[in-house]
């Protein structure tokens, strides 16, 4: 036993000894929220996420040669160089989790990327089990924001751990059983960290609310960028996407949004006007005929004024 143990790497640890952590956790949400009749969890949908997360997985595992090679070849051209083992845990957890935020930012304000990351947003219920409602296809392009990293004299295996770690707060603020911290010295971690309450936000669908909270564990580049939102007392929150998505079977779950941008990318115009619907945010379109969510949230305040 010891020896196998020994043998494990430490991401593989890291999932090992969480994985008892989110069963106790999930099987106490669903069995608190059911007695209280919230009702947080519906089997379809948990179903759905549980699915999505082997998709994410599977291709992760799959890719994994490609960008760990990738990611090991540009560290042979690293050019610094952190002796202090706590120094250089503490400045990889800080680093990672900003490029995690700018990898969460381009997939928001990108169509051509939130066309993946989309199914992440796609629950109309907000409980443990969407934290592990991955985005599908994110493993075949998320290594490109690690590359700065990887000069930055960061090992991909040391990468890959620190991952795993801040997944799992990233996955344990997706509840609606922590409320919005609002008496000292508590409400201090919300300038500092991502909270449940901060997190909900980003997963609703209000317009208010829309592309908001990017951060997985600091919620400091939120407010240093301009993309940080309260959850708004007498605004409750609606969960999933700004349009019905009826079709929640489980190749129109992962590929709805791919198709309709195929189908507006074979429209007749410029080509342009086609880059622009791959790179300009969701929502925009040529004719103005939809509109994205910051165009959304100027008509709101119009409409308000």
């Amino acid at each position: 036993m010891f020896e196998t143990i020994k043998n494990l790497t430490l991401e593989q640890l890291v999932i090992i000894t969480s994985t008892p952590l989110y069963t106790i956790l999930i099987v106490g949400e669903i069995l608190l929220s059911n007695f209280q009749h919230r009702h947080y969890y519906t089997f379809k949908d948990t179903i759905t996420n549980l699915y999505l997360m082997i998709l994410n997985g599977g291709l992760d595992l799959i890719s994994r040669g490609v960008t760990w090679g990738i990611l090991a070849w540009v560290y042979q051209f690293h050019f610094v160089e952190i002796q202090n083992p706590i120094l250089y845990w503490l400045l990889l957890f800080v680093a990672e989790d900003f490029v995690y935020y700018l990898l969460h930012v381009v997939d928001h304000y990108t169509r051509f990327f939130w066309a993946s990351h989309v199914t992440h947003h796609s629950s109309e219920q907000f409980n443990l089990t969407v934290g592990f409602r991955s985005s599908v296809f994110q493993p075949l392009y998320r290594f490109i924001y690690f590359i700065p990293l990887s000069l930055l004299g960061f090992k991909v295996a040391d990468m890959a751990v620190m991952y795993s770690i801040t997944q799992i707060y990233g996955i344990l603020v997706h509840t609606s059983y922590i409320p919005k911290l609002r008496k000292m010295p508590y409400k201090l971690l919300e300038y500092v960290f991502v909270t449940p309450s901060q997190h909900r936000v980003h997963h609703a669908s209000n317009i208010e609310y829309l592309d908001k909270n990017m951060g997985m564990c600091l919620s400091i580049w939120d407010r240093m960028f301009g993309t940080f939102q309260e959850e708004i007392d007498d605004l409750p929150i609606r969960y999933g996407l700004t349009y019905p998505l009826e079709n929640r079977g489980p190749a129109n779950i992962v590929f709805h949004a791919w198709i309709d941008l195929w189908n507006d990318l074979k429209k007749p115009s410029s080509f342009i006007t086609k880059i622009k619907l791959l790179l300009m945010p969701p929502g925009w379109s040529p004719d103005g005929s939809t509109k994205t969510s910051k165009e959304l949230r100027e008509e709101l305040v119009k409409q308000k004024a």
